[in-house]
Formats: C-alpha cells, sequence, structure tokens
C-alpha cells in the first residue's frame, strides 16, 4: 500500500516500484521461511542433546553397575565414548540441516537454488566474520591451533580476493571508445533540456568564459529573477551552437519547440526608441526592430554610443537582446517550466512545514499530475507560488466541496483576490478596469462550451475586437487595468489577452475585494458609450 502511495504522489517511477516490491517480496518469503527452519532444525538439535544425555547417564550406570568401575573411570570411558558417538551422530545431521534449510528458505528469485547459494557465497561480507570467529576459537588454550588458525587464514584470503573483485569494475568483452567520432549513443540523438538556447557561430563568443562574456550570467540571472517571482525553481537553461541557423542567429526552444528567434549584429549595439527620441532626430545605423518589444530602433557602431544616448535612445549590447528577448518569451509560457519535479520539490518543502496540509491534498484526492496542472492554471495567470501556503490551504477547503477543475480554480483565486489585486494596485488607490456589456457578455457565455476545459468558445470577431479594444485601453491608461468579467467567462478572456494585451489582468467580479476602489475607464462592446479606438488613443 505504501509504494502505490507513492506512485501515485510521483515519487516512484514504476522500474523502482517494481524494485521495491521484489525486495518487499524477498523479505517477506525469507522471513517467513525461517521460522520453519529454525522449528526443524531446533528439534533436531534438541534431540540429539537429549540422545546425549541417555547416552551418558547411562554410561555411568552400565559402567558402574555392571561393570564395577569406579565413577570416575565410568565417567571417563562412557563419556568420551557419548560424546564421541554424539559427533558421529551430529555432523552428518548437521549436513542434513543445512541442505533442509537451504531448499526450505530459499525465496522466490530469477536464479535457481545453485545460482542463489553461489551469489551468497560469493558475498565478501560473510567471510570477515567467520574468520574472526575461526581465528578467536583457535586463540583459546587448549584448542587445535593447527586446524583453526589456517582456517582463519583461508577465510581472511577468500574475503580479501572477493573484496577486490567486487572492487574492480567488470570491463565489457568488446570495448568500445566513446570518444570515437563514428561511435555514438542515445544520450546523441536525444534532448531532455527544456529550455535550450541556441546561437549561430558568429555568437558563440557571447557565452564564451575565458572572455568573461555577459551572456551566460545574464542567463543565470533570469532564472533566479523568474524562480523568485513564480515561487518555484526554474529547470536549467542549455546553450548550444546550431549549424543550421545563420551566423548572427539565435533561436529558444522551450521542450523543442521554438518559441522565437532572431538576429543581432555581435560587432554593433542596439538603439531602442522607446518613445523619447525627437521627431526627426537623425542617428547613423541599421534600422530594425527591438525582438522583445517591436520597438524601432538601429544598430549603430560602439563609437556612436554617447551621441545615441544623448538622443535619447536605449542603448544595449547583443547580449542584453538575446537576453531581454528570451525573458519575454519565458514570461508568455512560464506556466510549461512548472512540471512534475517542480512541483514535487515544493511539495517537500512545504511538508517540512505544514505536513498534514500537503497530506490532504495529493496523493488523494489529487495525484501528482492533477495537482501540476491546477498549480500550472495559476501561474498562467501570473500568481506567484513563493507563499505556497495560502494557496493550499485554499484548495484543500475547496477540495472538501468540489473536485472540479474550474470550481477550484475560481474558488482558490476568490480566496486570493486581494494578493492577485495588490500586486498591480496600491490599496489606497482605485483601481483602473474596464467591464463588458452586458449584451456582449451574454453572447459570450451563450456561445458553445469548450468540452475540454469547459470554457466558452469566444467568436474570432468578437475576440479580436475585444483584444484591440483592450489595446487601446491599457495603451491610454497610466497604470495597470483590469477587465472585470463574470466568473464563468474569465479563464476564455484571460487566455484571449494573454498574450495579445499581456498589460491587462482580467478579473471576476468574486476576485474583486469588497474594499477595493475601481475607476471604470470604458465599457466594451456598448457604441453608444465607447469611443472609437482612434478616438480614445488621440
Amino acid at each position: 500500500m505504501a509504494i502505490d502511495a507513492d506512485i501515485a504522489a510521483g515519487l516512484l517511477t514504476p522500474d523502482k516500484a517494481r524494485a521495491r516490491r521484489s525486495e518487499v517480496s524477498v523479505e517477506a518469503d525469507f522471513y517467513g521461511s525461517m521460522d520453519g527452519a529454525s522449528k526443524f532444525v531446533k528439534g533436531d538439535a534438541i534431540a540429539g542433546l537429549l540422545i546425549l544425555a541417555v547416552n551418558v547417564f547411562g554410561g555411568f550406570a552400565l559402567g558402574m553397575i555392571a561393570h564395577g568401575m569406579g565413577a570416575s573411570e565410568a565417567g571417563q570411558v562412557y563419556v568420551s565414548l557419548a560424546v564421541g558417538d554424539a559427533l558421529v551422530t551430529q555432523v552428518p545431521a548437521l549436513l542434513l540441516s543445512i541442505a533442509a534449510a537451504a531448499i526450505v528458505t530459499r525465496v522466490t528469485d530469477s536464479r535457481d537454488l545453485v545460482g542463489q547459494i553461489g551469489g551468497q557465497v560469493a558475498e565478501p561480507r560473510g567471510w570477515l566474520p567467520v574468520a574472526a570467529v575461526l581465528g578467536a576459537i583457535g586463540l583459546i588454550p587448549a584448542m587445535p591451533q593447527t586446524l583453526f588458525l589456517p582456517a582463519a587464514a583461508i577465510c581472511l584470503l577468500i574475503w580479501h580476493r572477493l573484496r577486490r573483485r567486487a572492487e574492480t569494475p567488470a570491463e565489457p568483452a568488446f570495448a568500445v571508445d566513446e570518444n570515437r567520432p563514428d561511435v555514438f549513443g542515445i544520450a546523441d540523438v536525444t534532448d531532455h533540456t527544456l529550455v535550450a538556447l541556441e546561437l549561430g557561430y558568429a555568437l558563440v563568443h557571447l557565452v564564451d568564459e575565458a572572455r568573461k562574456a555577459p551572456l551566460l550570467p545574464r542567463l543565470t540571472g533570469i532564472r533566479k529573477q523568474l524562480s523568485r517571482q513564480f515561487g518555484f525553481v526554474l529547470p536549467q537553461f542549455r546553450v548550444a551552437d546550431a549549424l543550421e541557423l545563420g551566423p548572427r542567429a539565435y533561436r529558444v526552444r522551450l521542450g523543442g519547440v521554438t518559441l522565437g528567434q532572431g538576429e543581432v549584429r555581435p560587432d554593433r549595439l542596439l538603439a531602442i526608441d522607446t518613445g523619447e527620441v525627437p521627431a526627426g532626430a537623425a542617428m547613423a545605423g541599421e534600422a530594425t526592430l527591438d525582438p522583445s518589444f517591436g520597438c524601432p530602433a538601429l544598430w549603430i557602431d560602439p563609437a556612436t554610443r554617447e551621441i545615441a544616448v544623448a538622443e535619447g535612445y536605449l542603448v544595449v549590447d547583443p547580449g542584453t537582446v538575446i537576453a531581454t528577448h528570451l525573458n519575454q518569451l519565458l514570461l508568455a509560457r512560464i506556466e510549461a517550466l512548472l512540471g512534475p519535479e517542480e512541483v514535487r520539490a515544493l511539495l517537500d518543502t512545504l511538508r517540512e512545514k505544514v505536513p498534514g496540509l500537503v497530506e490532504a491534498i495529493t496523493p488523494e484526492p489529487l495525484s501528482l499530475a492533477a495537482l501540476t496542472r491546477f498549480l500550472r492554471a495559476l501561474v498562467a495567470d501570473g500568481i506567484s507560488l513563493s507563499h505556497a501556503g495560502p494557496v493550499f490551504t485554499s484548495l484543500a477547503l475547496a477540495l472538501q466541496k468540489t473536485h472540479d477543475f474550474n470550481t477550484l480554480i475560481d474558488h482558490v483565486r476568490t480566496d486570493l483576490g486581494g494578493w492577485i489585486v495588490g500586486q498591480v494596485c496600491p490599496p489606497d488607490q482605485p483601481l483602473q478596469v474596464a467591464t463588458l456589456d452586458a449584451g456582449l457578455e451574454a453572447a459570450i457565455l451563450g456561445g458553445m462550451i469548450d468540452p475540454a476545459t469547459g470554457q466558452p468558445l469566444i467568436d474570432p470577431d468578437c475576440g479580436r475586437m475585444i483584444a484591440e479594444r483592450m489595446a487601446a485601453i491599457v495603451a491610454q491608461a497610466d497604470g495597470p487595468v483590469a477587465l472585470i468579467v463574470q466568473p464563468p467567462a474569465r479563464r476564455a478572456l484571460a487566455a484571449l489577452l494573454r498574450n495579445r494585451v499581456p498589460r491587462a489582468l482580467v478579473l471576476s467580479l468574486q476576485e474583486l475585494p469588497v474594499t477595493q476602489p475601481v475607476n471604470v475607464l470604458d465599457v466594451i462592446g456598448a457604441p453608444a458609450i465607447n469611443p472609437e479606438p482612434e478616438m480614445l488613443a488621440a
């Protein structure tokens, strides 16, 4: 049962579980068989002792009564004969008992009886105590030292040879030189790294530690920053060259799928126009776009850096361009970086502080896979797991009422509503919000439902209109903007706006704290109220 529970919790792989079950079965068979064998051997030994006692006392009586011997003479003759007879009788009995015990105590194993006995005899651990016991007996006065001491030396030699053989690694019959270029294995054709940054050959120097290249420290900093922000340790990034890429190109992969790619000029600096460059400013350089945010930019000569800064440009080096782009790509898919291993590490940390809380959630009623899916949904909405206690407490309470995935998400988000709003809006300031027109919201909720997620399917034209209106509202606002909707529509609208308008926050009415003041900027889908996007932008 404990093994099954560990499998359900994801603590054991199927192979490890089979090995653990085999160990338990072997131990149970062995100790159960030893119980019967000990009774068998014990009875034979007791019978031998009783026979010895009968021979001794019977010899005394026979010698003293029938043959007229004295007590000392009868004892010397008949006790010696009785002991000799006992030894002659017990040696075959000992061999028979050993054979019977070996058969009785044999446990279920893939090897036959000869293989099991040979494997146990070949264990070096058993020979050292045998040598010690024989040596100790040989040192007792009046014991035959010429028999026990050589036997102890032989056992000690066997122990030494077996130990050396166990410590020496076995060489394959046909050794293969793994350094040969024409030899490769499964590790050469598989890649289990989740996040990979691939560089063209002209960019390899950006990760050259001998040159103290800044890209690797920046990647480490991104991993640490995202781990602190979302509350779980991100898997390590792999950086490698890719011959199929252009010399100045780079590519970011997540689980083997390309998230994004771009090109940089390793001998230039990128001057980004963030909106502060005066109109009509002339700056020499190769026009391009910032790959992270799409802002107009120029590749300029490093000698003109000061001029570009004076003009209002944000000037960054190629390593920063790549690192920033990777950071934005990972932020858009941060939930994909939370896997079972990361959740298990999170549970281990929480179990040390609140063990009962973890046991109330997993492995029952939620398996590790189901819990991972649940936490991924929270992380996708930008909820950090840094303080996992409130999240798991709310989840444990919700599990007492329902196991529906969407209901659990809504319950936990409602409990964390104050924290969610507090991340984007100070408590003493009103939250800038937009809402949906009642007719538009009713149309969304009355439409088709996705059977896989249980969420409403938004018409493409309607979704495009909502995204464009929210983008215009966010661009015009001077701070974060939240779209307030009915709970059944929140997840669908959040998925719609997550990549199109990443600065927009989607909240349900229940998640908004009752004490939070709001400032309604617009009602989307009400033509009589809404100005045109061009008017709003103006």
